[in-house]
């Protein structure tokens, strides 16, 4: 195991952006502790307020601080005090150096440095136990043989999030604690970013993004947070076909004008290509469904076709806006092409919704299943052949480990039951290509409990199958035909769901079929 200390050092100079970034943060934390301090009652404006949510009116006739709808940001109920570090559970310089890796792989992977605004190990304590607790298990997650460490870290910090649920005393730290678990931990990552809206919520992060346009600069640091929250939930509705929590509303829209202030920076940008591009995914997911037994009409082929172009338009207006950054390189460039591809291949695998491979194709669903074919294989392409992405692979959120392992899955199920369809698809292309991808997954150093891990092994069980199954059979006395046997038969999608999720090995709650499945669209 090498040691943490051997991996690449931070960069120490900070630009000017940096420091007004955390000049404004710590006035912004001062503010928060000053407003910890005061009693629950409720805000005078909001007092004077005709027209208001109800339970405020219950609240001004009550008093009753346990039935507020607009709860105070707080401090966290955990100290550092009584932390796992402080209990002895973690020694201090490994938690420092967790923390250290953390900090300059993972988080500028997140979009640049916004799920952590701290610089060092104690000043995240002091925050929120609950956020300390997420990076050590995320970090630790991904050290090569830090099997035993991610163990307990990762029981503290469910420990700590179970508490969080009935607790009403947050602040922003704690939400964005809850992100990183999401963003990395995959048995847990739904439900910790419902649990993350719903927190927010109650500080009105929602509300944030218009106290802003109204010239309250001091709320972008919590509409920055809801934007991030956005694209947080968004990803794991998508990957599960499930809808999403948060809607596409006036704030989520303006993420232009978000851009306009004037503390905005590269991360932003990131950030907010994200949103614009769920904003479009949302759209279809609206307007096509997740049944994944209704297949698409003919005359749906020219609306997936308009999202498709704004994909494509998507990709050319955020691409050239996207900086290098001195941590990942041109990660966050690229990583705009892996999300197109993405897009791609999940808007017209539509085509091959609830299809039988004997269904006579007509060219639209033809070119759309050629166009998803071809996403797939770009995917798969640039993870194994763009530096910058090959080496972040490993530290990558679920989302991008889920749509490698759909596009991989995607050519493996389109190879074993649609060759009759006349479909532009090698099958000793694909199977090399896959191998290449569980190759480079089998690489990865990290814990046994990443998810990559999981991923190679579950790959390689279904080429083994594939492979098996289209060897020829023994012939018997009198029999000159020649034998392939598909490994499912043409209409059980179902048995290969569950095969998929079973080869993966990964817990029922972060099913890989719903990575087969994006949008809830899966094909026969």
């Amino acid at each position: 195991m090498p040691p943490l200390s051997s991996f690449p050092a931070s960069p120490l100079e900070m630009s000017n952006r940096d420091r007004l970034r955390l000049g404004f943060a710590a006035g912004a934390a001062k503010d928060n502790r000053e407003s910890r301090t005061r009693e629950a009652s409720q805000e005078p404006a909001a007092e004077q307020e005709l027209v208001s949510a109800p339970m405020r009116s219950l609240f001004e006739v009550t008093k009753l601080r346990n039935i507020r709808s607009d709860v105070p940001q707080q401090r966290s109920t955990r100290t550092p005090e009584d932390d796992l570090i402080s209990r002895g559970a973690l020694p201090h310089h490994v938690a420092r150096e967790l923390f250290s890796f953390f900090d300059r792989t993972m988080n500028h992977i997140l979009w640049g440095g916004i799920a952590l605004i701290h610089r060092d190990l104690e000043s995240a304590r002091r925050s929120s136990s609950l956020l300390c607790a997420a990076i050590l298990a995320v970090a630790a997650l991904h050290i090569p043989q830090g099997d035993e460490i991610f163990e307990f870290c990762y029981a503290e910090f469910v420990s700590l999030v179970s508490g969080s649920i009935i607790c009403r005393d947050h602040n922003l730290d704690d939400i964005r604690a809850l992100c990183i678990g999401a963003f990395w931990l995959s048995d847990l990552s739904w439900k910790l970013s419902g649990v993350a809206v719903r927190i927010a919520t109650e500080l009105n992060l929602h509300q944030a993004f218009h106290k802003m346009q109204r010239g309250e600069p001091d709320q972008y640091e919590r509409a920055q947070l809801w934007y991030l929250l956005y694209v947080c939930d968004h990803h794991y509705s998508i990957a599960y076909g499930r809808p999403p929590v948060i809607h596409d509303n006036a704030a989520i829209k303006g993420y232009e004008a978000f851009l306009n202030a004037p503390i905005a920076g590269p991360a932003d940008m990131r950030l907010m290509a994200q949103v614009a591009l769920f904003i479009t995914l949302t759209n279809t997911y609206h307007t096509f469904g997740s049944d994944s037994q209704q297949p698409l009409d003919e005359e749906d082929f020219t609306t997936l076709r308009a999202f498709c172009l704004e994909v494509e338009g998507w990709r050319m207006k955020w691409q050239p806006r996207i900086a290098p950054n001195p941590y990942v390189g041109s990660y966050p460039s690229k990583g705009i092409v892996l999300h197109y591809h993405f897009a791609k291949l999940q808007l017209n695998s539509l085509a091959l919704r609830a299809i039988s491979p004997n269904h006579q194709f007509s060219l639209d669903r033809r070119e759309a299943a050629n166009s998803a074919i071809a996403s797939a294989m770009s995917t798969m392409n640039l993870v194994l052949h763009e530096p910058d992405i090959r080496n972040a692979v490993a530290h990558v959120t679920l989302f991008k480990h889920t749509m490698i392992a759909f596009a991989a899955v995607f050519l493996l199920k389109v190879v074993w039951s649609w060759n009759s369809a006349s479909l532009n698809i090698e099958r000793r292309q694909v199977l090399d290509l896959v191998q290449a991808v569980v190759d480079l997954m089998s690489s990865v150093q990290a814990s046994r409990r990443h998810l990559c891990r999981h991923i190679a092994t579950g790959l390689s069980k279904m080429i083994s199958r594939l492979k098996t199954k289209l060897l020829p059979q023994p012939r018997l006395d009198g029999d000159d035909t020649f034998h392939i046997t598909t490994i499912i038969d043409d209409n059980s999608y179902g048995s290969i769901s569950e095969s998929v999720s079973d080869a993966f090995g990964i817990e029922d709650d972060w099913m890989l079929t719903s990575s087969i499945d994006p949008f809830g669209f899966s094909i026969t």
